[in-house]
């Protein structure tokens, strides 16, 4: 089963964020990820929500994004986020 990756995204730090978006991309490749949004226009159709950037990627299972999430390469790249803005990141499963 598919699973997905959703991150919000505020940036306070572009310089910073720039370097953790290099080493983010690294584990992307690394572990599988397909990226379907990264970035882009938003339009808020309901609610209080005003996200400044999303990102989603899609992973083959669970398993595989939390293999992402937990490696060495993306443990590097969070430590080059630091200060960078604030990250609000949540993985759920899909429904094929």
């Amino acid at each position: 089963m598919s699973a997905y990756i959703i991150a919000d995204v505020t940036i306070t730090d572009a310089e910073k964020m720039a370097r953790y978006r290099e080493w983010s991309t690294r584990a992307m490749q690394e572990h599988g990820a397909e990226v379907l949004v990264r970035g882009g226009a938003i339009e808020v159709l309901e609610g209080p929500w005003t996200p400044e950037r999303l990102v989603v990627l899609r992973f083959a299972d669970a398993d595989q994004a939390r293999g992402f999430y937990r490696s060495e390469t993306y443990t590097h790249a969070r430590s080059l986020r630091e200060g960078a803005g604030v990250m609000r990141m949540i993985l759920v499963e899909g429904v094929a």
